[in-house]
């Protein structure tokens, strides 16, 4: 059985998938309060770009982490169309459950649907980036630790939906963020914990793109997605912000109904100036 390494450069990729993961889950959150505090096109908008935050979040969180993987005694490549599939179901079944949430009239069954959709679909995209490894030798789970990883995701991904449904101030959204990047992190590493590799030495080269090829570029352009994204929620106006906006635009709107009632003989500071003949 070949040794796995799970932090080939020390805690440095262990920490960058953490902030990742919560990057990903503030802005989620962030986007769907303001969904929820908006009707029509603007929600359907909101939630979509949730969707994306979570579901990229949680991909480039998940390969971040698996920059710092290694096997003893085989290289590792990645199949690119498992791999781009693994976010498009991250990103698509995150948006189901995150729509569930905002568009449910009954909060705990929608709650409820949308924790386990979007948990299953965090689950699904750790295990198909997973199937997507190349390396000499076979892979295997341990079953328990596969099943307790999934049920962390679930309850992951119910905490941040109750989250968005229950919190509203930054403070408190930075700290369910917080606490939602730990317990992905958690998911991530016990579903790794649970591989175990049977390496057959080989010199045949091996299919699929290096981490370094394919799987770094696009965890830098989606992180940097994330982060300017983040940047235009925050300095967006909210709902409340807009309205309270317009009403002091309102208050301070000179009355174009408002007429002269000086009387005969007053004369204005302008009209003062001028000599009397």
């Amino acid at each position: 059985m070949g040794h796995l390494d799970h932090a080939t450069f020390g805690w440095l990729t262990p920490a960058l998938s953490y902030a990742m993961a919560c990057v990903g889950a503030a802005l989620g959150l962030r986007c769907t309060v303001r969904a929820l505090d908006a009707t029509g096109r603007s929600r359907r908008n909101w939630l979509l770009t949730a969707a994306s935050a979570i579901g990229t979040g949680i991909w480039t969180m998940h390969f971040v982490a698996m920059l710092g993987f290694g096997v003893t005694g085989s290289d590792i490549r990645y199949d690119v169309p498992l791999t781009i599939l693994s976010l498009v179901v991250a990103m698509v079944v995150v948006g189901v459950g995150v729509f569930a949430v905002g568009y449910g009239r009954d909060r705990v069954r929608s709650l409820l649907v949308g924790g386990l959709t979007t948990g299953v679909g965090v689950a699904s995209m750790h295990y198909l980036g997973m199937a997507a490894l190349r390396l000499h030798g076979e892979v295997h789970f341990d079953p328990v630790l596969v099943g307790l990883s999934v049920l962390i995701a679930v309850v992951a991904a119910t905490a941040a939906l109750w989250a968005a449904l229950n919190i509203h101030s930054p403070a408190a959204v930075a700290v369910a963020s917080a606490v939602m990047g730990a317990a992905v992190s958690s998911m991530h590493y016990t579903g790794m914990f649970a591989v175990r590799v049977d390496v057959v030495p080989s010199s045949a080269a091996l299919p699929g793109a290096t981490v370094m090829q394919f799987i770094f570029p696009l965890a830098v352009g989606l992180g940097s997605y994330l982060f300017i994204t983040s940047a235009f929620v925050a300095l967006s106006p909210t709902a409340r912000e807009r309205a309270a906006y317009a009403s002091a635009g309102r208050l301070t709107e000179p009355d174009e109904r408002a007429v002269d009632v000086a009387p005969p003989g007053f004369h204005t500071a302008r009209t003062a100036r001028t000599p009397l003949t």
